[in-house]
């Protein structure tokens, strides 16, 4: 429950500070939102258009070897990578281009150079990706709503074409490699056409189907067909590996790991570190345009475990070419033996053939030489074809098209931000001065600052009491202070009593005459003596016209009855300051001020003295010494608490005595922590009855009258 009562006091005194400086937090919130009105209002009008697209894996190409035709490949990390290449120089330079953006932007005759007009189309380029997708938004923000969508536009032209182009050139070596090889196996099938055409022509052969694999031969060379076809498909599983080693010898570096997924390497692997390889691509493109430098540390440790994959995939491409070897050697072998048994049934069948055996061995050469060129032509064609075939990089799903209404600036979130801003920079500069404001603020301040206790609480607006009565409810709070002055004090003999305040302004003199007319009415034979001699004002508060005081008594053997004057209140005299002398310490520190000090204590029952500020001169101290308790008057929220502090060690210095502490001048409206101190307002008033408001006293005509200043000031 303690905790609970700590953190409702806390709360409450944050909310205390936000009600005394409503009036700053409500200027900061409204400079701020009229700062971003302004700013706002005078922002360039800029107009959205967006074009959202699909990336597509260029993987998806035409397979060179295998009948497995088109693969479909997906890469993850191709939507971050197009995410990032779309906003680089290779793509935004011709775009630049193209739309003669340089022209375009031209002001004042200034034509800004490529490199100024890339960075300001970066600056009006905005790209989002949506999560575990291919899809990505590109918009463009402009002034002018078509030129927006022209350059969102193009922006996904030129990409398209540069990644065809890319591809393209892939495919063309690719080609042009097996165009070579159906030259090298054209040149074999003319030569063996030419042998067949000799031997025919030789031996008056007559073939009536010379390009068919059926000849005349008898039953018996049924198995010398069979064997030449196993000899065929293994010249043709040789030729095929040949050309799969070809190739893969061929593709180098970066050609290498494009084209790994195509060249049907099913070597687990490479397929375990591929992907990984891909990704550390696409974070060293991230980390390079999030403004890493090229020697980050990250940037570095990525590129070395990027080369780390490179050489696995490298020395892993080199086992698969080392296998494709073995493979090779195996079918060569496989081929020779093929062909060495087919060399035995010939030789062995050679004695019992005529003279047409020559033409079969050529033709069956022929035939097969014919069968293998056809192969390679066949998928040279289809690869040719498929290069033709008209090939996306992206899939567009909407065109940018001029919108009709701007999209910046944004009015209604720029406002709730600048009323959200303009509100915490409000409550945090009123919270800041409150820190900075040293003031007295509460009642634990004064106590725990000066270990004396808080005598009573004056509310701001009393007027003076002798002119108002003393029914009303501001009379209450002297009361108070009367009843605690009662108990604080030492004895009933300790009944002269000065009032004192670190500066001027703090309400001392009129919260002096309104403790003195409480105490009168209760009875109390009371003696207002006014010891400030720079600028007495008590004389002027109870409308008495002195002529002689305190300085001329000090001063002269005047007698002290004619220096005690009669006020309107009952029981209540003042000792008024009299003439205002040069020397106003010496004649304070002086034996007759004392001597007069103890005559007052035997007449009057409460001797109230009204002095000087404590740190303004150095009356204050010499009244405090001779009296028997010093009251501090503090203005509530005014006096600095080191200033505070130096008071009562001025007290103290000069052997005085600190009765204790009246907080005077509170707002209740703003401070309601000192409610339950003043809450006899309310039960003081009559039903029905408002409280009489505070009276402005004749400070023209006192001020004509003696020259005195208003009791305000004191």
């Amino acid at each position: 429950m303690a905790h609970q009562e700590d953190v409702s006091l806390h709360f409450l005194d944050y909310w205390r500070v936000i009600r005394v400086r409503w009036g700053l937090i409500l200027l900061a919130f409204l400079l701020v939102v009229i700062t971003t009105a302004v700013v706002t209002y005078f922002q360039p009008r800029e107009y959205q258009s967006s074009v959202f697209i699909e990336v597509k894996s260029m993987a998806e190409n035409p397979r060179i070897f295998g009948n497995e035709g088109i693969v479909n490949y997906h890469d993850p990390q191709l939507a971050p990578t197009v995410y990032q290449v779309l906003q680089r120089t290779g793509i935004l330079y011709p775009v630049i281009d193209e739309l003669k953006l340089q022209d375009k932007w031209t002001r004042n005759g200034y034509r800004p150079p490529r490199e100024q007009a890339y960075q300001i189309l970066r600056s009006k380029l905005d790209l989002d990706e949506v999560r575990n997708t291919d899809l990505l938004q590109i918009s463009v923000f402009d002034p002018d709503p078509q030129q927006a969508a022209d350059i969102a536009n193009k922006i996904v032209a030129v990409y398209q074409e540069k990644k065809i182009q890319e591809e393209r050139e892939i495919l063309n070596r690719a080609v042009a490699t097996m165009n070579e090889e159906v030259a090298k196996q054209d040149r074999r099938v003319e030569e063996a056409a030419n042998e067949v055409a000799r031997i025919r022509d030789e031996e008056h052969i007559i073939d009536l189907n010379p390009e068919g694999t059926e000849d005349s031969l008898t039953a018996a060379n049924a198995n010398v067909v069979k064997q030449e076809g196993e000899v065929n498909d293994a010249e043709t599983n040789v030729a095929v590996l040949t050309a799969k080693l070809q190739q893969i010898e061929t593709l180098k570096g970066e050609d290498l790991m494009r084209m790994m997924p195509t060249l049907d390497i099913q070597d687990p692997t490479i397929l375990k570190i591929l992907p990984n390889y891909q990704e550390a691509v696409a974070n060293e493109a991230q980390l390079l345009n999030s403004g890493l430098g090229e020697n980050h540390p990250k940037v570095k440790a990525l590129r070395a475990t990027k080369e780390v994959y490179v050489r696995q995939l490298e020395q892993q491409v080199a086992s698969v070419r080392d296998a494709l070897r073995r493979n090779l050697n195996t079918a060569q072998t496989t081929r020779d033996e093929l062909k060495k048994r087919l060399t035995n049934i010939n030789e062995a069948q050679l004695a019992q053939k005529n003279l047409s055996a020559n033409y079969v061995r050529a033709k069956n050469a022929y035939i097969k030489e014919k069968s293998l060129r056809d192969g390679v032509r066949l998928r040279a064609q289809t690869q040719t074809m498929e290069m033709a075939m008209p090939r996306q990089a992206i899939s567009v799903k909407q065109v940018a098209e001029p919108a009709a209404s701007a999209a910046r600036p944004r009015v209604a979130l720029n406002m709730a931000l600048g009323a959200l801003v303009g509100l915490v920079l409000g409550i945090g500069l009123a919270f800041f001065i409150e820190y900075l404001d040293t003031s007295v603020k509460t009642m634990d301040d004064v106590e725990n600052l000066l270990g004396v206790p808080v005598l009573a609480i004056i509310p701001q607006n009393i007027g003076l009491l002798a002119n108002e009565g003393g029914d009303t409810p501001d009379a209450e709070a002297y009361r108070i202070l009367r009843t605690n002055i009662e108990f604080n004090r030492k004895g009933p003999d300790a009944n002269t009593i000065s009032l004192v305040s670190g500066g001027p302004g703090e309400g001392k003199s009129t919260t002096l005459a309104n403790l003195a007319f409480i105490c009168a009415q209760g009875g109390y034979a009371t003696l207002i003596v006014d010891a400030d001699l720079r600028r007495p004002v008590q004389h002027t508060l109870f409308e008495i016209e002195a002529k002689a005081g305190l300085t001329n008594y000090l001063t002269t053997e005047i007698p002290l009855e004619e220096v005690l004057l009669p006020t309107k209140v009952e029981n209540l005299t003042l000792l008024p300051s009299g003439l205002l002398p040069s020397d106003a310490v010496g004649i304070l520190n002086s034996q007759r001020m004392s001597d007069l000090i103890v005559e007052l204590k035997s007449r009057y029952d409460m001797i109230l003295f009204d002095s000087p500020p404590m740190l303004g001169v150095s009356d204050a101290s010499v009244i405090a010494s001779e009296v028997d308790q010093t009251i501090i008057i503090v203005q509530h929220r005014r006096f600095p608490r080191a200033m505070l502090t130096r008071v009562k060690q001025a007290i103290i210095g000069v052997g005085g005595n600190v009765l204790g502490v009246v907080l005077n001048n509170v707002d209740l409206k703003h401070d309601q922590n000192y409610y339950y101190y003043t809450s006899y307002y309310g039960y003081y008033t009559t039903p029905g009855a408002e409280r009489k408001p505070a009276r402005r006293r004749q400070r023209a005509v006192a001020s004509a009258r003696n020259g005195a200043s208003t009791p305000e000031d004191y």
